[in-house]
């Protein structure tokens, strides 16, 4: 199958719009001046990426939002940038030909597709909670992993475990990282995009990002894209004004709400929560503190069980370190594992050489920057591997 991008032209797109289009996706990916025009002789000239959208407990949201993104729209997505072989919400087929499309997109892209997954993994009672087709969700995401080149889960509910794994979490569910953790599933690359659901334009900008640059956007030390999940909730909040003049709201019907206080002492998670919905919003046109409620904490880990949504914030507490061996694992899925695969010890070079390789710029595949706390990392965990 012939998957070339078509020019813009072609489907009726002027160059104008198709260049707007680019502009926008740099915006949102933060992309530094110049991006846009990068980005669109890219897309002008890639081949649509293969994807297998899998869904296991969820509840429909994260595919129901990447239906409203509008850079790229659902329609520039599908049929300019990715081939989507398979969807549970979005495909045509049905039964049969439907595990058979996906079983030839396995076959036919292996080790090149993305494999894109929202909803928990459940692993209680030999997999008896969740089946498709007859197969348990665990299973069949082990064999999609083994084809992918990379994972992009989809929610909190694929990034952390989201509302299924609640307590007292009777299904055993887990996000796909977790299971990764636990040897539950084969490891490869992986990038969160948590929210319940996430904002459609951090779904449909990393698709573009990737197809566009052959990668991903730089990510966090949790897999989240920095572009989307670099800043708190708090940080750009329309309300942060009355938050640093110390005007908060004490109930949702006082003078203070009707004003725009702050909502933080009616349980806003705001301060604690790393999302683009102050930036982006929703539909462009909101985000629920704007609309006069406080922030869940929706794309954070185990946001179900940390008490009332509507209690205010601890006073923060020091955070603890993370674990060196962890911190390397992810350093190194997040740049290493799609070239030398998921196991570091195969790796030709030596351990102690590795710092000196990735700063001389020599490689072309190693042309990227860690900091100090982060090359350490990834060299403990390399000498461990080995």
């Amino acid at each position: 199958m012939n998957r070339t991008l078509p020019v813009a032209s072609n489907l009726g797109v002027s160059r104008r719009a198709f260049l707007k289009f680019c502009a926008l996706t740099a915006s949102l990916l933060a992309l530094p001046p110049g991006a846009a025009a990068i980005l669109a002789d890219s897309l002008s000239r890639a081949r649509r990426l293969p994807v297998v959208w899998l869904s296991f407990q969820e509840c429909t949201g994260c595919t129901e939002s990447l239906t409203r993104s509008s850079a790229p729209s659902i329609e520039r997505l599908l049929f300019e940038l990715i081939s989507l072989d398979y969807s549970h919400l979005l495909q045509a087929a049905a039964g049969a030909a439907a595990e058979q499309a996906r079983e030839e997109s396995l076959a036919a892209n292996h080790g090149r597709l993305l494999l894109v997954v929202d909803g928990s993994v459940p692993t209680a009672l030999g997999g008896a909670c969740s089946t498709i087709a007859g197969e348990d969700n665990l299973s069949l995401l082990a064999r999609c992993l083994e084809a992918a080149e990379a994972v992009l889960a989809v929610g909190t509910c694929a990034a952390f475990g989201g509302l299924p794994a609640a307590a007292p979490n009777p299904t055993g569910a887990m996000g796909i990282a977790e299971l990764m953790a636990h040897g539950l599933a084969p490891r490869r690359p992986l990038i969160n995009l948590p929210g319940c659901p996430p904002i459609p334009e951090a779904m449909s900008a990393v698709l573009a990002h990737r197809v566009a640059f052959g990668r991903f956007p730089e990510l966090d030390a949790q897999g989240r894209p920095l572009a989307f999940y670099g800043e708190t909730v708090h940080d750009r909040c329309s309300r942060r004004g009355h938050y640093e003049a110390g005007h908060f709201a004490k109930s949702f019907d006082d003078a203070g709400a009707r004003a725009g206080w702050c909502l933080l002492e009616l349980g806003c998670k705001g301060p604690a929560t790393r999302n683009a919905c102050s930036t982006l919003r929703w539909n462009g046109a909101s985000n629920p503190v704007e609309s006069g409620h406080p922030c869940l904490g929706c794309s954070e880990a185990g946001f179900w069980d940390r008490g009332s949504f509507y209690a205010p914030l601890a006073a923060p507490a020091a955070a603890a370190p993370e674990p060196q061996a962890r911190r390397g694992a992810a350093v190194y899925d997040r740049n290493c594992a799609s070239c030398h695969g998921s196991a570091p010890g195969g790796l030709a070079t030596p351990a102690d050489e590795v710092p000196a390789l990735l700063q001389s710029g020599k490689v072309r595949a190693h042309r990227f920057s860690l900091e100090d706390g982060d090359m350490q990392a990834l060299l403990d965990y390399l000498k461990e591997a080995r």
